[in-house]
């Protein structure tokens, strides 16, 4: 098998490694002593290696995986013995920043914090920005339908993506179709953003990018209560106000960010942007919507220290919190609409609290509903009890959603986490998206964790 990868890509670009992306259970999993399968790792320079990478694979029924930065959180990268992982680090050209147009053209390995300082440095920005942006390529990003902190501005990245150039599992190169939008049939490349690398491999992406604002203006509100905050979120959203970004702390999270808010107090941070009358007409609207909730005006430090740890939670935290036996810690991130979030948050924060840390932020807000941001930790006294107790916290949180209406995840897609609610949520759309599977890859060759196809 090695010797047949080394002919297409050479010796030099295959090796043999454990790989895994940070799912927290992967983690636990190997520090109670179960380690990752090495696997064959090949990382290809061109195109036209992916496309006879893929034709190998399916000739001898080998399960390929796309492996752009390893941030996911969910599982989707944990492949097993016998597959192969293709690591597309190599794509890493930005071809062209088009600054009439407002399009940028760029290979699926570029990093998404060097590509956003890439088009900074000419005024532009992609306005995609998660929390682990640094850690982040483009087409990790594209998998996993990643969203960002900028969202209710810019949109997210299905908001970003013109057109994609893949690698089918056939070989077959299908490469991005022209203008800003096309009525020639569907949109098909949006198949590609979510689906974990389970349809082929991206090797490049047109984008949308914007101008960077003239002026931001931010700041904080100290709200009575979490219902009073996520009822001004709404109010701001359904005005036509469209913050750069606007973040809403429950009581227990406010705390654990160092605010001391009356009992029940919630922190909401909030920053809009565009030209300077612009900002500050719609930071004005904003602090009206807060007034009249009675909220109080915080200045401007939560928007400072907000910014200045927007990329904290890193893999090397992750890791470091997760070192010590018994540990657990992991996020979900559930989104609903406006009527169903309050509900959704009173049920699901003690499903969470298993271990005793459970807090929630609303973001990512949107004129029908918004997502809530949950997080949650303890330790167990045997590896088995941390396991148990994170697996319980997952099951009351996926039951729930489903049991509300809500959506079992907002930005961090599937892979192995919830694979075993995916069918509940979508329904009958799980047949199509089936069929689509076994069209395009009828012989199995990709990612087989990837949105439902693999095991918890």
């Amino acid at each position: 098998m090695r010797a047949e990868l080394e002919k297409i890509v050479g010796s030099a670009a295959v090796d043999e490694r454990a790989v895994r992306d940070l799912w927290p259970l992967g983690i636990m999993d190997e520090r109670a002593g179960k380690p990752s399968t090495p696997v064959l790792v090949a990382r290809p320079t061109g195109r036209e290696q992916v496309a006879a990478i893929l034709v190998w694979a399916g000739a001898n029924g080998v399960s390929v995986t796309p492996m752009g930065g390893g941030s996911g959180v969910c599982g989707a990268l944990s492949p097993e013995a016998g597959d192969l992982v293709l690591d597309m680090s190599a794509f890493d050209r930005i071809l062209e920043v088009d600054e009439a147009n407002l399009t940028c053209k760029c290979e699926s390995g570029v990093n998404g914090l060097r590509l956003e300082e890439h088009l900074n440095e000419r005024g532009l920005t992609l306005g995609h920005f998660p929390t682990s942006l640094p850690g982040t390529t483009l087409g990790g990003l594209i998998a996993t339908r990643s969203s960002g902190q900028e969202s209710s501005r810019y949109g997210s990245i299905e908001d970003m993506v013109l057109g994609l150039a893949v690698v089918l599992p056939d070989g077959t190169f299908a490469a991005p179709r022209p203008g800003p939008r096309s009525a020639v049939g569907p949109a098909l490349h949006q198949l590609w953003l979510g689906s974990e690398g389970a349809l082929g491999v991206v090797t490049g992406a047109v984008l949308r990018v914007h101008r960077l604002p003239e002026s931001v203006i931010g700041g904080g509100y100290g709200f009575p209560d979490l219902a009073t905050g996520l009822e001004s979120m709404r109010a701001i959203m359904q005005s036509g106000i469209r913050p750069l970004v606007m973040r809403l702390y429950d009581p227990e999270d406010t705390a654990f960010n160092g605010y001391d808010l009356p009992d029940g107090g919630c922190l909401l941070v909030v920053a809009n942007a565009g030209l300077s009358g612009v900002a500050r007409a719609e930071a004005d609207a904003v602090k009206s919507f807060a007034a009249a909730a009675a909220a109080a005006d915080l200045g401007e430090d939560p928007w400072l220290r907000w910014q200045k740890h927007r990329f904290d939670l890193s893999a090397d935290r992750l890791k470091t919190f997760l070192a010590p036996p018994g540990a657990y810690l992991d996020t979900i991130e559930l989104a609903a609409p406006w009527t169903v979030l309050h509900d959704l948050h009173a049920r699901v924060k003690p499903a969470i609290a298993v271990g005793g840390l459970a807090l929630c932020h609303f973001s990512h807000a949107y004129e029908q509903g918004c997502c809530a941001y949950f997080t949650f930790g303890g330790s167990g006294d045997t590896e088995p009890d941390a396991r148990s107790a994170y697996i319980r916290a997952w099951e009351g949180a996926m039951s729930i959603a489903l049991e509300l209406g809500a959506t079992i995840s907002h930005h961090h897609g599937v892979g192995r986490a919830r694979v075993r609610w995916v069918a509940d949520e979508m329904g009958g759309w799980m047949r199509v998206w089936r069929s689509i599977k076994e069209s395009v890859d009828p012989k199995g060759v990709m990612n087989p964790r990837a949105v439902g196809g693999g095991k918890p």
